[in-house]
């Protein structure tokens, strides 16, 4: 008998569905309950649009095994996919006749008559399920995957609302099929699933949607309602909701991803809170909320029934939140505390970190001495900028060629780069004057920046880098509200006195083009665009020049 199901079976994936079929009838000859065989009778001759076929196979099996469910099934849905809806019917009664608390029968003859889409008849059947069972919420899944063929969002949530009360452990399974509920259906979805009387798994899969529809702090606020101290799973619950919310991968996710670790650590034993409130803290870190982060994790760094290794890591992770929140000087004195118990390349992160900071409050000597004898090229390329902003050109291009043009991400590299560009046409050891004017600059003085850079330029020769600084200016002040005007004055002298060759006269008219356009004044655009790309055809500017002529040109009103 083995024998022939599986050479039925092989004969079925080589598609000789009529040879597979009497290899499968020729087994049910001894064997008339055979499951396998009657499955596989069922499938060839489904192929072979036969199905009436399975009738008297399926008969002979009921009389040998009548309470076989799998039988059973098998005969309600030959019925009706035969058309025998009253034969289908009365098997359900008599099945569950004999198991009055059993879904199953009914749940057999809904997904059969919903296959062969039937749906009004599988409404009705589940009414009649839920008559003889004397339960509102029997089939609910049965229903809400009907709704949901029927695009009724709305109603599929109401009956997923009525499963999960009864079988949490279905919200993966309702979350999957709601997620695809078109975007002017979600609002009543989730109502469906947050009403006053929704179960926790029903508010939870509407959290789980909220999430995946981009609205992560409305999925925590619907979220949270749902666990607490007294929630067996509301641990699990709330690790898997922070999950979710990383692998949605937004700051705002992040965020929220945040208040689920803070919330877990609030919950957990002692002992193994202070791991999750670093978690929390680092997740906060992420979403760049260095002040709640310090906030969770200031009383965990002095906790003293913690361990030393974990104490280490919750300072650690303070020293970043002090940083990110811009209290240096607080940092370095948790740095202090915990600074031997450290692996190396984790304390040369914090001190760099803190380094970082120091630049950026204009502490150079203080940043100097952190990133003395930190050889990375990252150290290398900040130790640059430090020289730079002291005034010291020779050296900060010197570290800056060190560091190469990869170091530190996109941005760093990109700024790099323009400022070895710029210091290369400066033909000076030491320049203390746009050390200072670009520390400004740094330190998010845009305007006045833009002025210390003028008075720098103004010490150069006009050939020695005067209109590369000029341009820098230039395009700093050009990016402040009130500073454009003084911006298009200085590319103007710029342009007026552009040096054959040089690169600064076509990239000012280019920034003047750039400033025109932002004021909506596309047709002096074209103008300055038009005049570049003509006296400077071999510049580098030319093929950027030549896309925002035609987006100019595009914006120009017709006469």
């Amino acid at each position: 008998l083995g024998q022939g199901i599986g050479r039925g079976f092989e004969l079925e994936r080589a598609g000789r569905f009529a040879d597979a079929a009497q290899a499968y009838q020729q087994v049910l000859r001894g064997e008339p309950a055979n499951l396998p065989a009657l499955l596989g009778l069922e499938r060839a001759l489904d192929h072979l649009t036969r199905l009436a076929e399975v009738l008297d196979p399926a008969r002979r099996a009921l009389a040998v095994d009548s309470t076989n469910p799998a039988i059973l099934g098998l005969l309600i849905r030959t019925f009706v996919a035969v058309d025998l809806s009253d034969s289908a019917a009365a098997l359900v009664a008599r099945w569950s006749a004999r198991a009055p608390a059993d879904e199953s029968p009914y749940r057999e003859w809904i997904v059969a008559l919903e296959d062969r889409g039937r749906f009004d008849d599988a409404r009705a059947a589940i009414v009649t399920g839920r008559r003889a069972l004397a339960r509102p919420a029997a089939l609910a899944i049965e229903a809400a995957e009907l709704e949901q063929r029927q695009e009724n969002w709305v109603g599929a949530a109401q009956e997923w609302a009525r499963a999960l009360a009864g079988e949490p452990a279905q919200q993966p399974n309702a979350t999957a099929q709601l997620e695809d509920t078109p975007a002017d259906g979600r609002a009543k979805v989730v109502d469906a699933l947050t009403r006053a009387d929704a179960a926790p798994a029903a508010r939870r899969t509407a959290a789980d949607l909220l999430l995946g529809w981009g609205e992560p702090e409305r999925a925590w606020t619907v979220f949270q309602t749902t666990v607490g101290p007294d929630v067996p799973d509301g641990p699990y619950a709330l690790h898997r909701f922070a999950e979710r919310a990383l692998a949605v991968g937004t700051p705002a996710a992040r965020r929220v991803r945040a208040y689920a670790l803070a919330r877990f650590a609030e919950i957990l034993p002692a002992r193994l809170a202070l791991q999750a409130r670093i978690d929390a803290a680092r997740a906060l870190l992420d979403a760049g909320d260095g002040a709640a982060a310090r906030a969770i994790l200031a009383p965990a760094a002095l906790d003293s029934t913690a361990s030393p290794a974990a104490r280490a890591a919750a300072r650690t992770v303070l020293v970043r939140a002090l940083l990110e929140a811009g209290e240096p000087d607080s940092a370095a004195a948790e740095l202090a505390r915990v600074n031997d118990d450290l692996p190396l390349e984790e304390r040369e992160q914090l001190h760099f970190g803190l380094a970082r900071a120091r630049t950026a409050r204009g502490q150079l000597a203080a940043a100097d001495s952190l990133l003395a004898g930190d050889s990375s090229v990252a150290a290398l390329s900040l130790s640059g900028w430090v020289s730079l902003y002291r005034g010291g050109v020779k050296t900060a291009m010197e570290r800056f060629r060190a560091a190469g043009p990869y170091a530190g991400d996109r941005e760093d590299a990109t700024a790099r780069t323009i400022m070895t560009a710029l210091l290369d046409r400066i033909a000076r050891d030491s320049f203390p004057e746009l050390g200072a004017a670009l520390l400004r600059l740094a330190q998010g003085d845009s305007l006045g920046a833009a002025a210390a850079l003028q008075r720098a330029a103004g010490q150069l020769p006009e050939h020695g880098g005067r209109l590369d600084v000029l341009l820098l200016a230039g395009q700093v002040a050009g990016g402040t509200a009130t500073g454009q005007a003084g911006a298009a004055d200085i590319f103007a002298d710029i342009v007026r006195a552009g040096e054959p060759g040089g690169s600064a006269a076509p990239a000012a008219e280019l920034a003047w083009s750039q400033l025109l356009m932002r004021q909506n004044r596309p047709a002096d655009a074209v103008t300055h665009l038009e005049h570049l790309i003509l006296s400077y055809p071999q510049s580098a500017v030319v093929p950027e020049a030549r896309r925002l002529l035609d987006k100019a040109k595009g914006a120009v009103p017709r006469s």
